[in-house]
């Protein structure tokens, strides 16, 4: 296993954009808890925490995939920039807007450009492996690692977060999280020799179509709505589980522990070379994933959570590695960016569904309701994929979008072959 990952680690400056991008995407996995953390000490309730944070996960989930199309047709940097100065603008509001006890809509507001504006740094990642390890045997291995490394920032991000809010002062998490986002995705941006390469078209042309014009996106989409949901209910009911239990600064280890149980199974997950389909493993690991989540509504302390937590997370990132595999299979170059982010951003509009039905029913019913919720995302992904596995199939019915491409590599125009999308 060390050796898969050593041999994908030496690929040539493969460390020029993975240090820089770390930095960026560790806020990730503190936004949504840092907004939690933060408003319900400042209005004292799950319910109206868990909206807000739903609200920035909200737009991040429609908002990412329009910048994905950006970085796709004007490159990443053009994108990054921008958006992590105005990231930081808008957390900073948020944070200003809730310590004033500010309305409530102008809380929402906030956090919504603050959703808006995170920069899809994990997508865009993935879209510069895809481009350096084009039919490589090693791709897999890549999506692997960089589902390692989200989990690894869900294990770091709400401990962070978490201790900042509640042994520093309730706004620290958010300035953290706004600070080492302006700082990573600049430095990501100046990494423009490792970006995939941009594809301008002839004028007249077929204007680019959206990935979402695929049916195995679209199944993909759905299903990663279902992980947010997971992850989503998770967040608002761990909180609450441990203030039940008299330790609510234990919130973010025990989120953790869940993370921590995803990030040794993806490490283990990516290492081995499966000989199954990987839209038969999809359904396959939905189905631990449910059976992972049943027994959360009934855990009783603490002690109980923490191994049950570790053995539900072990399904997470298999989950997540499979489908950004198959994302690879079913779309074309010149959409991969996109659809990485439309995959995100369903876990972030799951997580802004499952945070905010799941911070009412704990508000009315405790902390055993919210995981209930949890188990109904987990199973409703499973059906999903099963009934459309058939769409998760490589793709291997493509015609040309446009009859010529132009491919841009540091503002020079160089030939490229047709683009293909399925029909």
């Amino acid at each position: 296993m060390i050796s898969t990952y050593s041999t994908l680690l030496r690929t040539p400056s493969a460390w020029r954009f993975l240090a820089p991008a770390l930095i960026a995407r560790l806020p990730y996995a503190m936004l949504g808890l840092g907004i939690v953390l933060l408003v319900k000490h400042t209005t004292g309730s799950y319910g109206t925490a868990g909206a807000v944070s739903a609200a920035a996960a909200v737009a991040l989930a429609f908002v990412g995939p329009q910048t994905g199309r950006l970085a796709d047709r004007f490159g990443q940097a053009a994108v990054v920039v921008p958006g992590a100065l105005l990231h930081g603008a808008a957390v900073s509001g948020l944070i200003v807007a809730a310590l004033a006890e500010a309305p409530l809509w102008l809380l929402f507001t906030t956090a919504v450009l603050s959703g808006a504006t995170v920069p899809q740094i994990g997508s865009m990642v993935r879209a510069r492996w895809a481009a350096h390890l084009e039919r490589s045997p090693l791709l897999p291995t890549a999506f692997a690692f960089e589902s390692v490394t989200d989990e690894f920032t869900f294990v770091v991000g709400p401990v962070v977060a978490t201790f900042l809010a509640t042994g520093v002062h309730p706004a620290a998490g958010l300035v953290v999280e706004a600070a080492l986002t302006v700082v990573g995705s600049l430095l990501f941006a100046t990494q423009r020799g490792t970006a995939p390469r941009r594809v301008v078209r002839a004028a007249g042309d077929t204007p680019h179509t959206s990935a979402l014009r695929i049916g195995g996106v679209r199944l993909l989409v759905v299903a990663f709505i279902c992980i947010g949901g997971v992850f989503g209910t998770v967040q608002v009911s761990v909180t609450a589980f441990a203030e039940e239990a008299g330790r609510p600064g234990l919130a973010g280890a025990l989120y953790a522990v869940f993370a921590g149980g995803s990030l040794i199974a993806g490490a283990v997950y990516g290492a081995i070379a499966w000989r199954r389909a990987a839209h038969r493993r999809m359904v396959a690991m939905f189905a631990l994933l449910a059976l992972g989540t049943a027994p959360l509504w009934a855990i009783p302390s603490v002690g109980i959570m923490v191994p049950v937590a570790l053995l539900c997370g072990l399904a997470i990132a298999p989950t997540l590695i499979t489908g950004f595999t198959l994302v690879d299979t079913l779309v074309p170059a010149a959409a991969k960016t996109e659809a990485f982010t439309w995959l995100t951003g369903a876990i972030g509009l799951g997580l802004a569904l499952g945070s905010t039905f799941s911070g009412m029913l704990t508000d009315a019913r405790g902390s055993g309701a919210g995981f209930a919720l949890t188990l109904a995302s987990a199973g409703i992904g499973f059906l999903v994929v099963l009934a459309g596995q058939r769409l998760l199939k490589p793709n291997t019915d493509v015609t040309p979008i446009a009859p010529t491409t132009t491919t841009v590599v540091d503002g020079t125009p160089v030939d490229a072959a047709p683009l293909a999308l399925d029909r």
